[in-house]
């Protein structure tokens, strides 16, 4: 990284490991690891080595990137994780609502329920 006069230059720019699902999630690296999942790790104050040990798919330095333009980019990024939480939210309440998975949920719960008390009376 020296130019042709023996002075050091520096690259100044980086790319950033990211891909856009068709739903619009951001995943990090060539991994299933979505953006949000690397920054919520890091708000809790795990360490880029604590999020990799999370995450055996992703680099450290994807983690290192994907970071740094969180710190770079944070009201964008903020928006984005709250809207992916707000259409979350908006799925959960559509399933939730359906009454195919109520009556499925109801059953799942009596089957456990029925276990339960089977192995306490044994």
């Amino acid at each position: 990284m020296y130019n042709r006069l023996g002075m050091a230059t520096l690259e100044k720019t980086l790319d950033m490991p990211f891909t856009v699902t068709e739903y619009g999630t951001i995943r990090v690296g060539a991994s299933r690891v979505s953006l949000d999942s690397v920054i919520h790790h890091y708000k809790l104050g795990a360490t880029a080595e604590q999020i990799a040990y999370s995450f055996p798919s992703l680099s450290l330095v994807d983690i290192h990137l994907a970071i740094a333009y969180y710190l770079s980019h944070r009201e964008d990024v903020e928006e984005y994780l709250r809207q992916q939480e707000a259409e979350g939210d908006a799925l959960r309440r559509q399933i939730e609502s359906d009454p195919e998975h109520q009556k499925r949920t109801t059953e799942l719960r009596e089957r456990v329920l029925a276990r339960s008390l089977t192995s306490l009376r044994c």
